[in-house]
Parts: structure tokens; C-alpha cells; sequence
């Protein structure tokens, strides 16, 4: 989390810091990037990301076993679509919706130790199907506050939907077993963004929520989002971009446990108009 913020700080710093072009400050006229000039951006790329799940699932007053769904399941790395749009009606104004599709699941695996999941017993020996759906939706506005020819800086509140379910079904059961959990996550975060060339620009972005540490040590939650990325314009259109990202959620509810991991390079092509 901190090494996050300390690079979206960075570039905050670089953006704040960027000269405007002589010619620009001569004759008071500003002179934008290529690429900053739109009033709609659509991006559709793919993320490689390595998982890491652990659950944990309590039913009938039976507690779950925290179960690594990497480890316990096979559950491999695998490619993930990205998709982003973002309207401007003004230049330092934006709202923006993302949505990643984010899937995994396996047949017939081997359990090599017993687990209890929902109040159920899964042998070990035992064939199981495992499957985990999660659909992470962003919903945003970004203010940039400082706004330059060459970069800005700006702040993000965002409301992340999450929705994550995660079944387990073997023959022994009549229907599958599942855990469940969903809502609405409030965000708010930094984002930077500097011009190396004219067409050439880094942005660092960092989100986060966090339910604080009460009497309730029945609920917890926590929700950290870290994007860098560059991206190279061919003309104010159309460009490219190589990023990274991390995604780090967690969630208590009474004796339910969830903490999922997301991390990897990703790739995406870009339009505006």
C-alpha cells in the first residue's frame, strides 16, 4: 500500500512539475498532449494477473477451513479481459466506469486434505469442482485539481461494486456448496499523470477503502487498487498502453473470511473521440 501511493505521489510531483512549452507560455495559449484532447475514451485491454484466494466459509455453527483456492484447487494464472470508459465534459472533469469479468474454475480436482465448506465436509480423495466469479465493477469521478499541458493531478471517488461467489460441488452432494458476498465499496484515492514526450505519458493511480478496527470484529473489510501505467499516443485518437496492477481485497462477515489478490502486467488498446 505504501509503495503504491509513493509512486502515485511521484508522478503527481512529476505532472505538478512539468514546464509548459515556451512557445505556450510566450503567448498564454495552451498547448495539450497528444492524446488530451477528447470528450470520450474507451480502452479494452488484457490482464495477466497471478491469483492468490483464501476463503473461508462458516454454516450451521460449523467454522470453514481457510482454504487457498491456488493450493487447494489448482487454480492457475490466466488471461482476464479489461474494459474502461471514461466521459469528459470538461478538462478537469471526469466520470469513468471499468469492468473486469474475473473467472476461474476446475473439474475433477483432487483434494489432498479434508476442508469444511459451509458447514460441509469435503473428504480428502474426493473428485471436486471449484469454481470462483468475481465481477469487479468501478464506478467514478476524478477531479483534477492541477491541470497542465504536460500532465495533472487529480483526486478519485469511486463506488467499486463487488460481487464475488465461489462453488464447490462434488457427486456426494446433491447441489453445489457456495459463499457468497457483495456490495457497494466506497473509494477515494490519487491519481498523477506526467508527459515524458508530447506523446509519451505515466500515470499512477491509487484507490482505497478501509472499514476501521471497532467493538465490531464481526465486520472488516478493505479495498486497495493500485494502476501504473504508460501509454503512447499515435495522434489524439488512438494509442496504446503497458501497465500494472494490483488489486487487494478483504472481507470479515461474522465467520466468513475472504482475502483475494490480483497482480500483473496487463495491455490495452485505446480510442477517444
Amino acid at each position: 500500500m505504501r509503495l503504491a501511493f509513493t509512486w502515485t505521489l511521484l508522478i503527481a510531483c512529476l505532472a505538478a512539475v512539468a514546464p509548459a512549452p515556451a512557445e505556450a507560455q510566450f503567448r498564454r495559449m495552451t498547448d495539450p498532449a497528444t492524446g488530451e484532447k477528447y470528450n470520450v475514451e474507451l480502452s479494452y485491454g488484457f490482464w495477466n494477473p497471478t491469483p492468490e484466494f483464501d476463503i473461508s466459509s462458516e454454516s450451521l455453527g460449523i467454522p470453514g477451513t481457510v482454504i487457498d483456492l491456488v493450493e487447494d484447487f489448482g487454480f492457475e494464472k490466466k488471461r482476464l479481459g479489461d474494459f474502461r470508459l471514461t466521459l469528459r465534459p470538461a478538462k478537469k472533469h471526469k466520470f469513468r466506469l471499468g469492468y473486469v469479468p474475473i473467472k476461474y474454475d476446475v473439474e475433477g480436482h483432487v483434494l489432498r486434505r479434508d476442508i469444511i465448506f459451509n458447514g460441509q465436509v469435503f473428504r480428502v480423495g474426493v473428485p471436486v469442482n471449484a469454481k470462483a466469479d468475481w465481477k469487479a465493477w468501478r464506478f467514478g469521478y476524478e477531479y483534477d485539481f492541477l491541470y497542465r499541458d504536460r500532465g495533472f493531478v487529480g483526486v478519485v471517488m469511486e463506488a467499486k461494486y463487488t460481487d464475488i461467489n465461489v462453488d464447490l460441488d462434488t457427486p456426494a452432494l446433491p447441489e453445489p456448496e457456495f459463499a457468497r458476498a457483495q456490495a457497494p465499496i466506497p473509494a477515494i484515492g490519487l491519481i498523477g499523470r506526467g508527459y515524458l514526450a508530447k506523446n509519451v505519458s505515466v500515470t499512477s493511480e491509487f484507490t482505497m477503502f478501509r472499514l476501521p478496527n471497532g467493538e465490531d470484529d464481526e465486520h472488516k473489510g478493505s479495498y486497495y487498487d493500485f494502476d501504473i501505467y504508460g501509454t503512447i499516443n499515435f495522434s489524439h485518437n488512438v494509442g496504446a498502453q503497458f501497465g500494472y496492477r494490483s488489486l487487494d481485497v478483504s472481507y470479515t462477515v461474522k465467520e466468513d473470511f475472504g482475502d483475494l489478490n490480483l497482480k500483473g502486467y496487463y495491455f490495452s488498446g485505446v480510442v477517444r473521440f
